[in-house]
């Protein structure tokens, strides 16, 4: 047997079932550790997953953790999909990606990672119904959508990184509204959306146009002491529940470092859930 060599890693970490061949990583790509077995590619200099992918990941399915259809919406890369695919090894997942480039690389790490059976990696804006004409309700949506209105800061230094940061292809309404569309009754749409500067009442008047109720929300804080800057969400149909149990149930935050920089237990934890070393 051929002992795998991958260039390109950043982290050691084991390797994924069928990675028993050389595989060859173009200078500008890297081939990452993202969760449990699983690798992902990316490009050096372009967009590459953050934490706020991994929460994404790990809050909707910890709130949802029996579904059986996900589907991820702007999906990148794959990286949220990708951690979702681990947490739920019975699961059948959709993604859509306008992005061509984004797209390749998931669809290569899906195949490295032998999700192909798993997941289906598609093309296009998801907010042309015929994306996903025809597809059966998702048990579980997720999304990790761009925070700023175009022209609300610097784009990048690179394209592909634009369209992860700027509503080019649809804001937070866009996401809610298609989300609603295609759970099933009970499911769940979790995502990720910044809290400062009026962004947590664009998400809140996002849900609520969408017909979505928040069930849950985790303010995240990034150094302790500090404020929280990004919330979780968990959200379902208002139809599905009655209006007593339509309140919102805000989480302490969760913190990723301790002052000293140190990883804080809490998200230490989160990392061993997702199946990373602490």
């Amino acid at each position: 047997m051929i002992e795998p060599t991958f260039k390109g890693w950043t982290r050691p970490g084991p390797v994924p079932p069928g990675a028993c061949e050389r595989v060859e990583v173009e200078p500008d790509v890297t081939l990452d550790y993202i969760c449990g077995h699983f690798r992902i590619f990316q490009l050096r200099d372009g967009h590459r997953f953050s934490t706020d992918d991994v929460l994404t990941a790990w809050y909707g399915t910890t709130w949802c953790p029996t579904a059986s259809r996900v589907l991820d919406l702007g999906s990148g890369i794959g990286s949220v999909a990708t951690i979702a695919a681990w947490r739920l090894p019975g699961a059948r997942l959709v993604t859509v990606e306008a992005q061509e480039i984004s797209v390749a690389l998931a669809r290569r790490s899906m195949r490295f990672n032998g999700l192909e059976d798993r997941c289906d990696v598609r093309c296009g804006d998801f907010r042309d119904p015929a994306v996903l004409a025809g597809e059966p309700p998702f048990d579980l949506v997720l999304g990790s959508p761009p925070y700023f209105p175009v022209g609300a800061g610097v784009p990048g230094d690179h394209p592909q990184k634009v369209a992860c940061r700027f509503e080019l292809r649809g804001d937070i309404g866009d996401y809610a509204r298609v989300a609603a569309a295609h759970l099933a009754p009970g499911g769940v749409f979790a995502c990720v959306f910044p809290r400062p500067d009026g962004q947590r009442e664009r998400l809140l008047a996002a849900a609520a146009g969408a017909g979505l109720t928040i069930v849950r929300e985790r303010p995240v804080v990034f150094r302790e002491g500090n404020e929280p800057l990004i919330s979780l969400y968990a959200m379902t149909r208002a139809a599905d529940l009655p209006p007593d149990l339509r309140e919102a149930w805000v989480e302490p935050p969760l913190v990723i470092r301790c002052r000293d920089g140190r990883v804080h237990p809490e998200y230490r934890a989160v990392k061993l859930a997702i199946g990373l070393p602490p």
